[in-house]
C-alpha cells in the first residue's frame, strides 16, 4: 500500500483543486453581470478574482492531473477523481449553507468506499 499511497494523497490535492475551483466559479458567476456582448460585461468577468482563482486552481488541478496519468494506471487513477464529489458536497454546506440528506451522505460514503478500494 505505501508504493500507492502517494496517488491517493495527488489525488486528493487534485480533487481538492477542482472542488475549490467549482466554489470559486459558483462565486464569480454571482457577481458577474447577465451575459452581453458589452464591456461592463466582460469587466465583470476580467475584473473579478474568484473568476481568476478559479482558473488558477483549475490550472493547476489540471498540471497535477496530468503528472498523475503520466506516472500511475489509469484504471486507478482515474477513479480517484470522484474524490472532488466529496469535497463539493463539503464545500455546498460549508459555502452555500445546503442541505444535505441521508441519501446524499450514503452516496457519499459509497464513493468514498470505492476510492478506498481502488487505492488498496
Amino acid at each position: 500500500m505505501s508504493g500507492k499511497m502517494p496517488l491517493l494523497l495527488l489525488a486528493i490535492v487534485q480533487s481538492l483543486l477542482l472542488a475549490g475551483g467549482q466554489v470559486l466559479l459558483k462565486f464569480a458567476l454571482v457577481r458577474m453581470l447577465p451575459f452581453s456582448m458589452t464591456l461592463a460585461f466582460w469587466k465583470s468577468v476580467f475584473l473579478n478574482w474568484q473568476f481568476a482563482a478559479c482558473g488558477l486552481c483549475y490550472g493547476a488541478g489540471s498540471l497535477l492531473w496530468f503528472h498523475i496519468i503520466k506516472h500511475y494506471p489509469f484504471s486507478m487513477a482515474y477513479p480517484l477523481v470522484s474524490l472532488s464529489y466529496v469535497f463539493g458536497m463539503i464545500a455546498a454546506i460549508v459555502f452555500f449553507h445546503e442541505q444535505v440528506d441521508f441519501l446524499k451522505w450514503t452516496g457519499v460514503l459509497l464513493i468514498m468506499a470505492g476510492c478506498y478500494l481502488i487505492a488498496r
